[in-house]
C-alpha cells in the first residue's frame, strides 16, 4: 500500500472541518420523493415536484437561517431544482456559506441469513454518481445504515457487514472529493436501558472505525453522524444530563480525535429535546476532540411543516418557526441554550417512527 495523498486531501479536511464549525450545524433535507410525500401528505399537502420545491425553498430562503447552518443535505432532485426566480438552490446556499450536501444510499434490503436486520443499498455506480454530484456542486455526501437493537440484535454479521458498508462508501466519495458522513443509525424502537444502548453503541463504532481505517479512510475528511445514547422508546426517559454523559463517553471510547465534527442525528426526539440533549453535552466537562453539532432532519422541520400548510400566506409565519429551531440548535452547538426558543406547534412532540426507513 503506497501512502499517497489523493487528489482531494485538503479540500476535504477543510470542508470537513467547515462543516463541524461549533455554532453552526446540517439542516438535512434529503428526503426521498416518497419520504417527503408522508410528511406533505401529514399536512394535506400532493406530493408533486412544485410542492416539494416550495417547501425546501421555504426553508433555504429564510432570513438569518443560513447564518446557522454549514450545509444542507439534499436529495437528487433537489440538488438541480432552482427558486421561483430561477436561482439554483446550491448557489443560493454557497452564496450563504453553506456547503451542499447530497444523499448517495439507495435504501435499505434485508440481509439474508438475518432476523430481519438490514444492509444499505447503493454502491454500484457509486464513483460516477459522486463525480456528477460534484460537478453540480455537492461537497459532502450522506449514507445511512441501520441497525436493530434487541435482546439479540444487532447481530455481528449486521455490525461486520453495515461497517464494510460504510467505509467502502467513504473512501469511494473521498477518492471523488466529497466528505463522506458516515452514518451508523441504531434504531430507538425497544424497551432496552441505557447501558444496553451505550454497549451496542460502542460496538458499532468500534467496528465502525476499524472498517474505515482498513479502507484507507482520510478520518480528518469525515464526519459521524451517530445516534445519542437513549433508553429504548418503551422504556422510561431520563435527563438530558444522563445522555449527555453515556453519548460523550461512548464517543470517547470509540471515535479517534482525528475526525473533526460529530453530527447528532436526532432519531426521532421531538425538536426540543434533540437540541436539549445537544446542549448538555456540549456543557459537559471532560475531553471532547471533536466538535459536537447536529444533522437534523424532522427536528429542524416539524414546527415548520405545520406552520406552513402547504400555504402561501403562511410563509413568513413557517419561516419564523424554522429559524426559532435553527438558533436553539446554533446555540446548543455551544452548549448556551436556555430553552427559552419560543416552541412553535408540534416542537414538543415526539417524532419516533418505529422502524423508520426514509
Amino acid at each position: 500500500m503506497s501512502c499517497f495523498k489523493g487528489k482531494y486531501h485538503d479540500e476535504l479536511i477543510a470542508n470537513a472541518t467547515y462543516i463541524g464549525t461549533p455554532g453552526k450545524g446540517i439542516l438535512a433535507a434529503d428526503e426521498s420523493t416518497g419520504t417527503i410525500g408522508k410528511r406533505l401528505a401529514s399536512i394535506n399537502v400532493e406530493n408533486i415536484e412544485p410542492n416539494r420545491r416550495a417547501f425546501r425553498e421555504l426553508l433555504f430562503c429564510t432570513p438569518g437561517a443560513l447564518e446557522c447552518l454549514s450545509g444542507v443535505i439534499l436529495f437528487e432532485e433537489t440538488l438541480y431544482q432552482k427558486t421561483a426566480d430561477g436561482k439554483l438552490f446550491v448557489d443560493i446556499l454557497k452564496k450563504n456559506g453553506v456547503l451542499p450536501g447530497i444523499k448517495v444510499d439507495k435504501g435499505i434490503v434485508q440481509l439474508a441469513g438475518t432476523n430481519a436486520e438490514t444492509s444499505t443499498l447503493g454502491l454500484d455506480g457509486l464513483a460516477e454518481r459522486c463525480q456528477k454530484y460534484y460537478e453540480a456542486g455537492a461537497r459532502f455526501a450522506k449514507w445511512r445504515a441501520v441497525l436493530k437493537l434487541s435482546s439479540t440484535e444487532p447481530s455481528q454479521l449486521a455490525i461486520n457487514e453495515n461497517a464494510n458498508g460504510l467505509a467502502r462508501y467513504a473512501i469511494i466519495c473521498q477518492e471523488n472529493g466529497l466528505v463522506p458522513i458516515v452514518e451508523p443509525e441504531i434504531l430507538v424502537d425497544g424497551s432496552h436501558d441505557i447501558d444496553c444502548c451505550a454497549d451496542v453503541t460502542e460496538r458499532v463504532l468500534a467496528a465502525c472505525y476499524k472498517a474505515l481505517n482498513d479502507h484507507h479512510v482520510l478520518l480528518e475528511g469525515t464526519l459521524l453522524k451517530p445516534n445519542m445514547v437513549t433508553p429504548g422508546s418503551d422504556n422510561s426517559k431520563v435527563k438530558p444530563e444522563v445522555i449527555a454523559d453515556y453519548t460523550v463517553r461512548a464517543l470517547q471510547r470509540t471515535v479517534p480525535p482525528a475526525v473533526p465534527a460529530i453530527v447528532f442525528l436526532s432519531g426521532g426526539q421531538s425538536e426540543e429535546e434533540a437540541t436539549i440533549n445537544l446542549n448538555a453535552m456540549n456543557k459537559l466537562k471532560g475531553k471532547k476532540p471533536w466538535s459536537l453539532t447536529f444533522s437534523f432532519g424532522r427536528a429542524l422541520q416539524q414546527s415548520t411543516l405545520k406552520a406552513w400548510g402547504g400555504k402561501e400566506e403562511n410563509i413568513k409565519k413557517a419561516q419564523a418557526a424554522f429559524l426559532v429551531r435553527c438558533k436553539a440548535n446554533s446555540e446548543a452547538t455551544l452548549g448556551s441554550y436556555k430553552g427559552d426558543a419560543k416552541l412553535g406547534e408540534g416542537a414538543a412532540e415526539s417524532l419516533h417512527v418505529k422502524d423508520y426507513k426514509y
